[in-house]
C-alpha cells in the first residue's frame, strides 16, 4: 500500500509539473514579449486552464501530508521559505489571470502575472532542492533553521525550474499560436530547451556534492538509470529540433519536452528510491498506517478521475489553435 501511495503522489508530481508547468513558462516567457497584444494572447492561453492544472498541486501536498506525514513534517519547515514565497506568487498569479483577463488593457496585471510566474518556479526549484539537503532531525522532529533550503545548490535548481518551464510555454505557444507570436515562440524555445538540457545535466553532476547523492548501486539499476535518461536525451533532441519556426510539427516540441520530464523524474526515482530526504527518511519509515492509506485512498482515488477529466474536458474545449485576432472578438477563455 506505501508503494501504491508513493506512485499516486508521483502521478500528481507529474501531472502539476507538465501542466501547471507550461502555464508558469508562458508567464515567465510574457516577460520578454515586446508587443501588447502578444502579451495578453499569452496570458490568455494560461487563463484557459490554468485552475484545473493547479489542482495537483493541491492534491500534491495532500497526498504527501497523509500517506507520509513524518516526512511532510520534516521536510516542510525546512522549506517554509520557498513554499510561502511560492504560495503567494500563485495568488497573485491567479488574480492577474483573471483581472487583465476582465480588463483589457491591464498592463500592470499583465506584469504582475509574469513576475508572479517567474517568482512561482523560482521558488519551486528552491523546494525541490530541499530534498537534497541534510534534514536536522531532534527525536523525531525537524530542529534546523527555515533558511536551510537556501544553497547553491537551491540556486541551481531553481534556475533550472525556471528555464525548464520557460521552454515548456514556448513549446506550448507555439502549438496553439499563430503567425508572428508562434515564430517567436519557436526561435526563442530552442534557446530556452537547450539551456534547461544543460542546467539539467549541471544538476545531475552537481547533485553528488550534496547530503543525498543519487545512489545508483547495482548493475540493474545503473542500466535501468541510463535507459530512462536515453528517453530524456530523444525528448530533448525531438523538441529543439520540432520548435525551429520552420518546423510544420508543431505538437511534437511539446510531446518532447513532456517526455524529458518524465523520464528526469522516474530516473531520480530509482536513483534514489526508497529514500526521501537525509537523513534516513525513507517510504517505510515515515508512511502512515496500511489502514489509513487504505481509507484514503478511496477519498483521493476519487477525486484524481475527475480532475483528469477536467483538465482534459478544458484543453478539448479550446482545442485548436487560436485565430490571430480572437482578442478584439471577446471569444477568449478568461473571458467566459
Amino acid at each position: 500500500m506505501t508503494t501504491i501511495w508513493f506512485l499516486l503522489i508521483l502521478l500528481c508530481l507529474l501531472m502539476y509539473v507538465v501542466l501547471d508547468g507550461y502555464d508558469l513558462g508562458i508567464g515567465i516567457a510574457s516577460l520578454a514579449e515586446p508587443d501588447a497584444n502578444h502579451r495578453h494572447e499569452l496570458l490568455e492561453q494560461v487563463a484557459q486552464a490554468w485552475d484545473g492544472n493547479e489542482t495537483w498541486l493541491v492534491l500534491l501536498g495532500v497526498s504527501l501530508w497523509a500517506g507520509f506525514p513524518a516526512a511532510f513534517g520534516t521536510i516542510l519547515p525546512h522549506a517554509y521559505l520557498p513554499v510561502i514565497v511560492m504560495l503567494f506568487a500563485l495568488i497573485v498569479r491567479g488574480v492577474s489571470v483573471e483581472m487583465a483577463s476582465q480588463a483589457h488593457p491591464a498592463p500592470r496585471w499583465e506584469r504582475a502575472f509574469g513576475v508572479a510566474s517567474l517568482i512561482a518556479a523560482l521558488a519551486q526549484g528552491v523546494a525541490v532542492a530541499t530534498l537534497t539537503a541534510h534534514l536536522t532531525v531532534v527525536q523525531g522532529a525537524f530542529s534546523g533553521s527555515p533558511f536551510g533550503a537556501i544553497s547553491w545548490f537551491s540556486a541551481l535548481s531553481a534556475v533550472t525550474v525556471a528555464c525548464g518551464y520557460l521552454a515548456l510555454g514556448y513549446a506550448y505557444t507555439k502549438w496553439k499560436a499563430t503567425g508572428q507570436l508562434r515564430a517567436r515562440a519557436g526561435s526563442r524555445g530552442v534557446v530556452s530547451a537547450v539551456l534547461a538540457s544543460l542546467l539539467a545535466v549541471g544538476c545531475l553532476i552537481a547533485v553528488g556534492a550534496t547530503a543525498t547523492p543519487l545512489s545508483l548501486h547495482g548493475p540493474a539499476r545503473v542500466i535501468a538509470f541510463a535507459g530512462v535518461l536515453l528517453f530524456a536525451v530523444a525528448g530533448v533532441v525531438m523538441s529543439v529540433t520540432t520548435l525551429r519556426p520552420t518546423s510544420p510539427y508543431d505538437g511534437l516540441p511539446l510531446a518532447g519536452l513532456v517526455t524529458v520530464v518524465v523520464a528526469l523524474v522516474i530516473a531520480l526515482v530509482l536513483a534514489r528510491y526508497p529514500v526521501l530526504a537525509s537523513p534516513d527518511l525513507t517510504l517505510a519509515n515515515t508512511s502512515a498506517p496500511p489502514g489509513t492509506l487504505a481509507f484514503l485512498a478511496v477519498g483521493i482515488g476519487l477525486n484524481v478521475p475527475l480532475i483528469l477529466f477536467y483538465n482534459w474536458f478544458a484543453h478539448h474545449a479550446f482545442r485548436g489553435k487560436a485565430p490571430a485576432n480572437h482578442l478584439s472578438n471577446g471569444t477568449t477563455g478568461g473571458a467566459r
